[in-house]
């Protein structure tokens, strides 16, 4: 009886475990796009930090380095781009803490980075970005709380 409650309760804690990362099956604040739109920096006021450990969130893996941070499950931002061709797009944060950054793209690919926009901000650029929906996590380091700006950017 005993090994049927330490089954069930395992199953419930992984499935309960799963459930604590970010998700990219659920909306955050949503907006249009295209990449020429974007060729004006637009920025986004958000609250970074979250509940969720990164490294507890065995499905996430992203293609950039992997560092720790704290994220929310729901995306703070999903953006639908669209005529992306030709450009690059950079994704940046600016915030009063150790904000890191978390995406998915529309080609279902991670991205996770620190702190690549110095002072310890973080920046993702994606040289070829895919149309479709772009998934936005603001987090932080360290588990704290803290006011940031989240900035999308097109070059050519």
């Amino acid at each position: 009886m005993k090994s049927i409650f330490l089954v069930c309760g395992l199953v419930f804690g992984l499935a309960a475990a799963a459930e604590a990362c970010p998700d990219f099956n659920q909306w955050g604040e949503s907006y249009q796009a295209t990449g020429a739109d974007l060729y004006t920096r637009r920025d986004f006021n958000v609250v970074a930090g979250g509940d969720n450990y990164i490294w507890d969130c065995p499905s996430i893996k992203p293609g950039t380095d992997r560092g720790a941070g704290y994220f929310p499950t729901t995306p703070d931002f999903t953006f639908e781009l669209s005529k992306m061709a030709g450009y690059q797009l950079v994704i940046s944060v600016a915030s009063a803490c150790d904000s890191a950054l978390l995406i998915n793209t529309a080609s279902v690919n991670w991205y996770y980075d620190d702190d690549d926009n110095g002072d310890l901000d973080p920046k993702i650029v994606l040289t070829r970005p895919a149309e479709g929906y772009l998934d936005v996590w603001v987090g932080t380091y360290d588990g704290n709380y803290c006011d940031a700006i989240l900035s999308l950017e097109t070059f050519k």
